[in-house]
């Protein structure tokens, strides 16, 4: 391969598709490791992200368009290069002059001939090809595993399927959250007028671009609507002993300590220490005071009994690992992951999760219990696992966010009391 310069948004977003392909990082962290060290200013790092989120997103399209222009093999670096060149041109309508050279640019000089070749031959039947790509299968048009979408279909239906794909295919808006800790709504809208509320979701705002003094402020935290549904659930109060039991990076521990009035103690729980550290810093930031990061694995018996010297607790929060269906479109791989066995791989950690840290509720206590996913497997099937294995636990109220019909973030969540 060429030279890539440090300063391309295209050659990081090639590298980055290279490095992703290798199977051993997730994309986002992919990324934003290569931003770090790229020295891109604000406008190319926003190409490259794109670029790289976008050639995901599309990948089945595009490899589509390729196969239809190309009657041979292509070799993976080959394609990755191509890809960069059609979503441009395609996609993002990018001036063909750039687009071409500076893809191009990007091949070694032995396969510069055939890219240059495919890319203008694609330009020449672009009708040709945009007009075929419509007429595929849902799979091809829309980029998504077909066991995915044939799920869907049978859950939600035919259009609500298609219409989840649409939306997952959609680079996501960025909501920031005001943290009343710092500040309230009021005051925040009379001195950031720039920001737009959401109507359906108080406290929420949509963000263009992230201020970074404002944020390291600690006055607004950024996440998605939805996260606060199973927050809303469980809804402690000030002065209880609450448990958030997979806590980290920290949006929901917070508007927990919101709703506590940083008032009780709040214990927040993740396995990994590097995402404790995480959690730490974000907490520290928006100024909860009452929360315990503590580092647990649920799968053994010594964190559970660490968790259990602060409860037993008055409400306990576990939002579950889970295939986070949900949020494909923040999470533009996830759909390239998954495989049918992960879901029923997903339940099983799930509903040891749930065991372990189910004993730690007080009598009369609330656990609620979500996830960022849309299938059954691991909600309700989880949920009525969990009561035949605790028969005193009772299901109180059930929500779920469907992003094609609330058009927020996927999200479920179940609020189950302890009776006795």
């Amino acid at each position: 391969m060429a030279s890539i310069s440090p300063t391309s948004a295209r050659g990081v977003a090639l590298v980055a598709l290279r490095e992703w392909r290798s199977g051993r990082t997730f994309a986002d962290a992919i990324i934003r490791d290569l931003l770090e060290r790229s020295g891109l200013n604000v406008q190319d790092r926003a190409f490259a992200l794109e670029l790289f989120y976008g050639i995901l997103r599309n990948r089945t399209l595009l490899n589509f368009w390729m196969d239809s222009l190309r009657d041979g093999a292509l070799d993976d670096a080959t394609r990755d290069i191509l890809s960069l060149g059609l979503y441009q041109l395609f996609m993002l309508r990018t001036p063909e002059h750039a687009a071409l050279y500076e893809t191009v640019e990007l091949a070694s000089k032995r396969r510069r001939g055939l890219i240059n070749g495919i890319l203008r031959a694609a330009l020449r039947e672009r009708d040709e090809l945009e007009a075929g790509a419509k007429g595929q299968p849902i799979a091809i048009r829309l980029s998504h595993p077909e066991f995915l979408i044939e799920r869907w279909r049978k859950r939600f239906g035919q259009q609500a399927a298609i219409e989840l794909c649409e939306w997952n295919n959609e680079p996501p808006p960025t909501y920031g959250r005001i943290n009343r800790l710092k500040i309230d709504p009021d005051t925040f809208f009379r001195s950031f007028s720039e920001f737009t509320p959401v109507p359906e979701a108080p406290d929420f705002f949509k963000i263009k671009s992230v201020p970074n003094e404002l944020f390291d402020q600690g006055s607004f935290y950024i996440q998605d609507p939805s996260t606060v549904t199973a927050c809303q659930l469980l809804d402690p109060q000030a002065g209880e002993t609450v448990l958030d039991a997979c806590a980290a990076p920290g949006g929901k521990t917070a508007v927990l300590a919101q709703q506590m009035q940083n008032k009780g103690t709040l214990v927040a729980c993740d396995q990994d220490s590097a995402r404790i550290r995480r959690l730490t810093e974000n907490l520290q930031r928006l100024d909860v005071s009452i929360a315990c990061p503590l580092q647990s694995d649920w799968t053994d018996a010594e964190a559970v009994a660490s968790a259990m010297e602060f409860g037993p607790f008055d409400r306990i929060l576990l939002d579950a690992p889970c295939s986070n269906t949900g949020v494909m479109r923040r999470r533009v791989d996830v759909r390239w992951r998954l495989t049918p066995a992960d879901f029923g791989h997903m339940q099983k950690l799930q509903i040891a999760i749930a065991i372990a840290i189910t004993p730690m509720l007080k009598a009369g206590g609330i656990l609620v219990y979500s996830t960022c996913s849309l299938e059954s497997e691991e909600n309700e099937e989880v949920v009525a696992r969990l009561q035949k294995h605790f028969p005193d636990l009772e299901l109180l109220e059930q929500k779920s966010v469907l992003p094609f019909r609330d058009h927020f973030d996927g999200a479920f969540a179940a609020k189950l009391l302890k009776t006795s």
